[in-house]
């Protein structure tokens, strides 16, 4: 693994929507990731053409039959973002395709964002008559200009990679055979500063932000 540890979603025939399972293993990941001194730093990515095309829908529809008071898929998601928005190592996302939804809320708990030039970015919920229940309508006004936000939100529609690095929730925009590379390089030289001094200016700048 070293310094820089990759976990790619990878559902590539289904743009790497989300399910039970995906969820799970990316718990468990970060749980592993959290105890390993060795790795500094961590990257979110997805396999194939999309990042994250967001929640399974015919997967979530069915985990609302859970019994009462059981977490539903939502539920269970919106505290792996959690640990992921507050993970003591800093996290970068990297976009290498379409970024929707719930596929967007992962990548707001990144400390920093890397996209393909071909990524397109944007919320979706709109266009299924869903509110975005892991916290999209709260935090990304906190990230872009809310007139922004607004567009995004209220249209479904998605906004280019050099776009959405104009209104600063990217921070670089690469060619696409350039992203891997020119992440990793990104990971290994945070790993080379202070973990604990970088763990702290995380704490207290997403404290700040809150």
């Amino acid at each position: 693994v070293g310094p820089v540890a990759w976990l790619t979603l990878n559902r590539p025939d289904a743009m790497n929507a989300i399910n039970m399972a995906m969820i799970e293993s990316f718990d468990r990941a970060l749980l592993e990731i959290h105890s390993n001194a060795e790795v500094k730093v961590v990257v979110v990515t997805g396999a194939g053409r999309a990042f994250c095309a967001g929640v399974d829908l015919k997967e979530f529809l069915h985990s609302k039959e859970v019994a009462p008071g059981e977490p539903d898929l939502i539920d269970r998601l919106t505290r792996v973002l959690d640990s992921l928005r507050g993970f003591s190592k800093p996290v970068i996302a990297a976009l290498n395709g379409i970024t929707m939804a719930g596929g967007l809320e992962t990548a707001m708990c990144a400390d920093i964002v890397i996209a393909s030039r071909t990524a397109k970015i944007g919320d979706g919920h709109a266009n299924f008559g869903v509110y975005p229940g892991a916290g999209g309508a709260a935090v990304l006004p906190k990230i872009i200009p809310l007139n922004v936000a607004k567009y995004l939100l209220f249209t479904g529609e998605t906004l280019s990679a050099d776009e959405m690095n104009t209104y600063g929730f990217v921070n670089r925009v690469v060619e696409p055979e350039e992203l891997r590379d020119a992440v990793q390089r990104l990971g290994e030289s945070i790993a080379e500063k202070s973990p604990i001094a970088l763990s702290r200016m995380k704490t207290v700048a997403n404290a700040a932000n809150d």
